[in-house]
């Protein structure tokens, strides 16, 4: 699930965040669907647009921290 979507920002990272560092991207396939201040933002006009579950809501940070997720 978001296998595409994830690709994409891994790939795009760095332009991405010289772009929208400290932004939240909504993100469908291998487009950017919008760029918000938080991620509640991003969810809520996203699913106007879009299914849930259809777009992934994705922090603009540098780094593998920003798409890694850790469990102790």
């Amino acid at each position: 699930m978001f296998t595409e979507e994830l690709n994409f920002f891994i790939a795009n990272q760095d332009r991405l965040v010289n772009e929208h560092r400290g932004k939240v991207l909504a993100i469908r396939g291998n487009e950017i669907i919008g760029v918000y201040g938080t991620p509640l933002e991003a969810y809520l006009e996203s699913q106007k647009r879009f299914p849930v579950g259809t777009f992934m809501i994705q922090p603009c940070e540098p780094g593998p921290e920003a798409y890694t997720v850790s469990l102790v």
